[in-house]
């Protein structure tokens, strides 16, 4: 088993997957990132059609995962973590939700979301000290934030098939 990741390794990952989702989409039109656009699936299956859908995915990935730490941290179970919300059946669920809600907003909305999200990510990993990392928040941000059967702190980059080389 490999150590876990430390707060500023996942936060490197966070800005990494970021900014290639940034980069694919950079200097395109709402109807450029509309445009059909292959991603590779996840375990939960192919949501995404477009560009477009692959923004609105992460976000919701990390608008969901936000809410599980800030609720965390305020001693709260946020509602992703019962039981009920963790089957596959209601994951696809979620995330045809998310893609098919992020078709309804203009791609410039969508971006801004995505980054002020990703903001609010990096303010909310550097709020934690490293025994809190350690003991309860890491390994908390890195359940939520992995794929399953990948490893921690990529979305994007999974669905673009551009995780670095050398990641273990």
């Amino acid at each position: 088993m490999t150590d876990p990741l430390s707060p500023a390794q996942a936060v490197d990952r966070l800005r990494t997957d970021h900014a290639l989702l940034l980069a694919t989409v950079d200097g395109l039109d709402g109807d450029a990132l509309a445009a059909d656009y292959a991603t590779d699936a996840g375990p939960l299956g192919d949501f995404c059609a477009s560009l477009h859908d692959l923004v609105a995915h992460v976000l919701m990935w990390n608008e969901i995962n936000l809410a599980v730490l800030t609720e965390a941290d305020r001693g709260r179970d946020h509602w992703s973590l019962a039981p009920a919300f963790e089957t596959a059946e209601t994951g696809r669920a979620l995330n045809q939700a998310g893609v098919a809600s992020g078709r309804m907003l203009a791609a410039d909305l969508l971006l801004d979301r995505l980054a002020s999200t990703h903001a609010a990510l990096l303010d909310q990993f550097a709020g934690y000290a490293e025994d809190d990392w350690r003991d309860r928040a890491g390994p908390l941000a890195a359940r939520v934030f992995t794929v399953p059967g990948r490893e921690p702190f990529w979305h994007a980059a999974l669905h673009l098939r551009a995780v670095p080389a050398g990641v273990r």
